[in-house]
């Protein structure tokens, strides 16, 4: 008898290969097999048709928890390998948020779009998040319920672009799209389109306000120029008409607004002075070898690890807001920049193009998307080390990416006031203030929110 089942689990096996062997035909070795291991004539054709099946059910139900077993061993090593890389006094569980990664699952999968997501943004104030698509609409969640409050429908091409500004207690919606045109949306007036600038083109592809208390809205498009706008009176008070008329695909703003960075077709990324008169980029940023997908100004929080990634003997000072830049292209790299043109370093990992980068909040690590459906997060503390990668974060490419902001911040204030040479001051490096709180879209239709 056999050591590890018992009497009664050993009985119950003979009989269902007895009634397997039956089943299959196999009349002689089911004969055989009933000899040997003495089942009395008590199991009789009745009693053998109950137990056929039996066997195959346990077989299948055993290769069933073997692959389930390896799924959560691989999600073991994986969130072994998160836990290694994480600094040991980051793991108390009254940390503050500076460490925080987004976890390997999502908090919310929002589903109602009929076509692929391009872009999110988060309400400044409230728990709303916008989230712009190819089947023409916008549409806006509450990220902290998890809930559909409303469809914005206006655009008669894909939405390709979405951000949230506007004065201090006006908060507005901008939205950009193929049919050329960028619409105003005034939340207050349950989001109606209050309205729509034209004078690009051809198809716009970002819009971004300047500040997130400026009435200034920069845009970006496929016709080779970035123009200003005023959006409370919608006139375009600026134009900037690229020398190469190449297809824009991002344009991003620095922190006060002075400067805007941006990239496309060209392969080439530009740095602009917002009040220059100059026609030609204050610098030219070479390196990479496809279309660049996204672009972003790295905040004051994040010049200490960067300075020392670019050998800098100390960190700009915190007020200047046009230092250091991120990159990503269809190269399927990240490329981190001094702003006066110089390569401090190529990230590689993704194996598609990059499509989405944001900066933690903290400046110590840098987040990507990309079409191989991953998150990468990238510490810029062990000098661009990849930290973490949340695998298959979307069944399909991941076109965006946005952090929610902080209810309580201060964008127009001096951040000299928060930060010495770079780096976060003690009594307030101790207490910071933003949400961990991120957004992702997709081509697989869905909005997932980490937090």
């Amino acid at each position: 008898m056999s050591q590890i089942l018992t009497t009664r689990q050993a009985e119950e096996l003979h009989k269902s290969m007895v009634a397997y062997l039956s089943s299959i035909n196999a009349s002689q070795s089911s004969a055989t097999v009933r000899e040997e291991l003495q089942l009395g004539e008590g199991f009789d054709e009745a009693t053998c048709k109950r137990y056929e099946g039996l066997l195959e059910k346990k077989w299948t139900g055993i290769a069933r928890l073997q692959k389930k077993i390896m799924e959560l061993e691989k999600t073991i090593s994986s969130l072994q390998a998160e836990l290694e890389a994480t600094p040991a006094a980051a793991r108390s569980r009254n940390q503050d948020p500076t460490n925080w990664l987004p976890a390997q699952s999502p908090a919310h999968t929002f589903e109602s779009h009929r076509n692929a997501i391009t872009c999110v943004a988060f309400h400044p104030i409230f728990t709303s998040l916008a989230s712009g698509s190819e089947d023409f609409t916008i549409k806006i969640w509450d990220w902290e319920l998890g809930e559909l409050e409303r469809t914005l429908k206006g655009h008669i091409r894909a939405v390709s672009g979405l951000d949230y500004g506007g004065q201090r207690g006006n908060t507005l919606l901008a939205s950009c799209s193929s049919d050329l045109t960028i619409k105003i949306w005034d939340p207050s007036k349950d989001y109606a389109n209050i309205r729509t600038l034209s004078g690009h083109d051809h198809s716009v592809s970002a819009v971004r306000f300047l500040t997130s208390t400026d009435n200034l809205l920069v845009s970006a498009s496929r016709d080779g120029s970035i123009k200003i706008w005023d959006v409370l009176t919608g006139f375009c008070v600026k134009t900037i008409d690229t020398e190469t008329k190449s297809w824009i695909r991002d344009v991003s703003p620095s922190f006060d607004g002075k400067w805007l960075v941006s990239g496309g077709r060209d392969q080439s990324v530009a740095v602009w002075e917002v009040s220059s008169s100059d026609r030609y980029p204050k610098a030219t940023l070479l390196g990479h070898e496809n279309f660049i997908e996204c672009c972003v100004f790295a905040p004051p929080a994040s010049y200490g690890h960067l300075a020392t990634l670019a050998g800098l003997k100390k960190p700009p000072p915190a007020t200047s807001s046009c230092e250091f830049i991120a990159t990503g292209a269809r190269d399927k790299t990240i490329k981190l920049w001094e702003a006066r043109g110089r390569l401090v370093k190529t990230l590689v990992g993704h194996d598609n193009w990059v499509r989405g980068l944001i900066f933690h909040p903290s400046g110590k690590y840098l987040l990507s998307v990309a079409d191989d459906k991953t998150i990468r997060c990238w510490d810029l503390s062990q000098e661009g080390r990849l930290v973490k990668t949340i695998d298959n974060a979307h069944e399909h490419f991941i076109s965006c990416i946005r952090w929610a902001p902080s209810p309580k911040s201060n964008d127009n204030a001096d951040p000299s006031s928060e930060t010495t040479d770079g780096a976060p001051k003690k009594d307030t490096a101790a207490k910071p203030s933003f949400r961990c709180v991120i957004a992702t879209g997709s081509a697989d239709q869905c909005v997932r929110v980490f937090s």
